[in-house]
C-alpha cells in the first residue's frame, strides 16, 4: 500500500476526492484517509507545514498503516534557473539544509551520530530507485507536456524568499528546489527502512519575488503534483 503525504489542503484534497471506499483515522490532530484509486489501496494525509509535523506524520502513517512506500507530494521553490512554474522535480536526493553543526566540526547539512547506510551518507537521503523509475513513467503519462527534472530537494524550516539565500543554498548543496517537509519524511523513512520519494511541482522562484509569486501559482503547481501522484497510485 502506498502512503502519500502533503503539507497543505491544496496538495492532498484533489487526491482524497478521487478515492473510493474511504475510511478515516484521526491521530495527533491528523486525519488519515485510507481508500482505493482504480483498485489500488492507498492512504493520504495532510501533515501540516514544517519538519516536525512531517516527521510525526510519517511515523504515525508507518505505525498505523504498514505502508510499503511513502511519497511526499507538493510544491516547492525553484533553486535551478532551468525550472519554471509547474515543472516537476523528482527528488533523487533529499537534504536537511538547516542542520548546522559547524561549531562541532560537522559540515552544514550533516546529521551528527546518525548511522549511514545505502540510502543515507550522512547528509544525503537517497530515494527508492524503483519509485523514481515509476514516477518517471507516471509523469510521461499524466503530464506529457511538463518538464520533469530528477534532482536534489532541500528541506528546512524556512520559506526561502531571498535571492542571496537562494544562491547560497544552490551553491552549497547543488539543490534544485527548496521546501519545508521532504527530507524530514525521508529521514523517518530511512530509520524505518521504508522506500520513499519526494515529488515537487515548482510554485515560485525562491527569490525576492517568491512572496508575490507563491499565492498566484501555488494552486497550479499543486494540480500538477496531484496528477502525478494519482498516476503513481494507479501503478502501485
Amino acid at each position: 500500500m502506498l502512503g502519500i503525504i502533503g503539507a497543505m489542503d491544496s496538495e492532498v484534497n484533489g487526491i482524497i476526492a478521487r478515492l473510493s471506499d474511504v475510511t478515516e483515522l484521526s491521530s495527533a490532530g491528523l486525519v488519515f484517509h485510507k481508500g482505493s484509486y482504480q483498485g489500488h489501496e492507498c492512504v493520504i494525509v495532510k501533515a501540516g507545514v514544517g519538519k516536525v509535523n512531517a516527521a510525526m506524520c510519517t511515523q504515525l502513517m508507518i505505525d498505523n498503516f504498514k505502508v510499503d512506500a511513502i511519497v511526499n507530494s507538493g510544491v516547492a521553490g525553484s533553486l535551478n534557473p532551468k525550472l519554471g512554474i509547474g515543472d516537476i522535480v523528482l527528488g533523487k536526493i533529499a537534504i536537511e539544509h538547516d542542520i548546522n553543526g559547524c561549531g562541532l566540526d560537522y559540515p552544514q547539512g550533516m546529521i551528527p551520530d546518525m548511522e549511514t547506510n545505502d540510502s543515507f551518507d550522512g547528509i544525503r537521503f537517497y530515494a527508492s530507485k524503483e519509485l523514481l523509475e515509476k514516477a518517471e513513467l507516471a509523469a510521461k503519462k499524466a503530464l506529457p507536456k511538463t518538464h520533469v527534472h530528477i534532482g536534489t530537494v532541500l528541506t528546512g524550516d524556512i520559506f526561502i524568499a531571498s535571492g542571496s539565500k537562494k544562491d547560497k543554498l544552490s551553491q552549497r548543496f547543488e539543490g534544485d528546489c527548496c521546501e519545508m517537509e521532504g527530507a524530514a519524511i525521508a529521514h523517518v523513512c530511512n530509520l524505518n527502512d521504508i522506500p520513499f520519494l519526494i515529488i515537487r511541482a515548482i510554485s515560485d522562484s525562491a527569490d525576492d519575488s517568491a512572496e508575490m509569486d507563491y499565492p498566484s501559482f501555488e494552486r497550479l503547481a499543486a494540480e500538477n503534483s496531484i496528477k502525478l501522484s494519482l498516476e503513481l497510485i494507479s501503478m502501485s
